[in-house]
């Protein structure tokens, strides 16, 4: 297994960076997240995983482990292969994409070519439980957990978390509304008493 590659960044592609170790070039599929983050570097480092099918073999690369794990866990629904979870990276961080999966969002899916309402709705059928427990970079500052099984006042406040808002003030944002509503109605109305401070 190749855990990432470090060199010098002789090309870039769309969806594609090559990285030069030792004399050798690793072509890299990636995301336009990462071709953003290392464009313009001369050295950089990938984490990478390694994808073998009978199409052939492929190395993907990305400049981040929140990306990496996201990458794996939307590889793990049957249906989406490199190439999808390539495009969702693309179109959405994994802070939006672990939010979208928190909060049921299927819709936000469907939005990347190429997915349709089912696949949309597997991917946060079978991802709910995994992305719950996981640690999400927020603002790349902190760390956050989402609570396992904490219902739909605990998804809420997980959601507002992976936006950038303290567990104090989800919480308290979270505790004045109907606790009966669904998950997305918690959001928007804590997104709307959050926003009048």
């Amino acid at each position: 297994m190749i855990y990432s590659v470090s060199g010098k960044l002789i090309h870039t592609d769309m969806e594609l960076a090559v990285v030069e170790c030792a004399g050798v070039g690793y072509a890299c599929r990636t995301s336009l997240a990462t071709l953003q983050k290392i464009n313009g570097k001369e050295e950089v480092t990938l984490l990478t995983h390694l994808s073998v099918s009978e199409n052939g073999v492929e190395l993907f690369g990305f400049a981040e482990a929140e990306e990496l794990r996201s990458f794996r866990l939307l590889i793990s629904v049957s249906g989406v292969g490199p190439k999808v979870a390539i495009a969702i990276l693309s179109a959405m961080t994994p802070q939006q994409f672990a939010l979208s999966v928190a909060t049921g969002d299927s819709k936000s899916f469907t939005q990347v070519k190429g997915i349709g309402k089912k696949i949309a709705e597997r991917i946060c059928l079978e991802l709910k439980d995994k992305v719950a427990g996981e640690t999400i970079s927020v603002r790349g500052q902190k760390q956050i957990t989402a609570p396992i099984g904490g219902g739909s006042i605990g998804e809420a406040i997980t959601a507002l978390e992976v936006l950038g808002y303290s567990a104090g003030e989800a919480a308290a944002a979270v505790s004045k509304l109907d606790p009966s509503l669904t998950v997305e109605e918690l959001i928007k109305g804590a997104l709307k008493a959050l926003a009048k401070y």
